[in-house]
């Protein structure tokens, strides 16, 4: 398998997750602390809440794009809220 043909399987991949915005996207929150599954937990669930500003955007998505939103510091805490949520207790 080429190289390019191996970057179309991943890609292809990660777009069937499901997940519109993934911590590439939302750089300004950490999530390397976590595995792969809750990484994910973490992201899918920044990915369903919605932004209070009434924009209709998802959490996610105005972290990730929007940084103008009058409430995306408190969006930024809330998603790394769900990081330290998706974290193993123990």
């Amino acid at each position: 398998m080429t190289a390019g043909a191996v970057a179309l399987v991943v890609y292809g991949v990660s777009q069937m997750s499901g997940i519109a915005y993934t911590d590439r996207d939302i750089v300004v929150v950490d999530f390397s602390m976590l595995s792969a599954k809750e990484k994910n937990n973490a992201l899918e669930a920044a990915n369903r809440a919605r932004c209070t500003c009434t924009c209709g955007m998802t959490l996610a998505q105005c972290v990730a794009t929007d940084s103008t939103c009058p409430v995306r510091n408190d969006n930024i805490d809330k998603i790394k809220r769900m990081v330290e949520e998706a974290k193993p207790r123990g």
